[in-house]
């Protein structure tokens, strides 16, 4: 998965399509994400021990990693993810339409 947590994203499909967000969370066994602001689902919560807030609440939902693309740093829009090997060997993950490390 080339989604990672802190990743600036766009959805790509769903009824959020469009909205971009920061990925809270990634779950790669999964490979779903969850995105702050993005696929919000209200939930009735009961009262429980350690549960300040109860009555009815917004949660983020996952969603699948497949329908995010990650934002280039360059120019603000939706791109592929790359990898490269720097000059010690380790792995780096590359903007595909510029050429950015991410």
């Amino acid at each position: 998965m080339k989604v990672r947590k802190g990743d600036r994203v766009r959805v790509l499909s769903g009824k959020d399509r469009g909205k971009e967000g920061e990925v809270m969370f990634a779950f790669p066994t999964e490979e779903t994400v969850i995105v702050d602001g993005v696929n919000i689902a209200t939930k009735h919560q009961g009262p429980r021990q350690g549960i300040m807030q109860t009555g009815i609440i917004d949660k983020e939902m996952p969603i699948k990693a497949s329908n995010v693309a990650v934002i280039s740093p360059a120019d603000g829009r939706p791109t592929r993810v790359g990898y490269r090997f720097d000059t010690d060997g380790r792995k780096i993950r590359v903007c595909r339409r510029t050429g950015v490390d991410l």
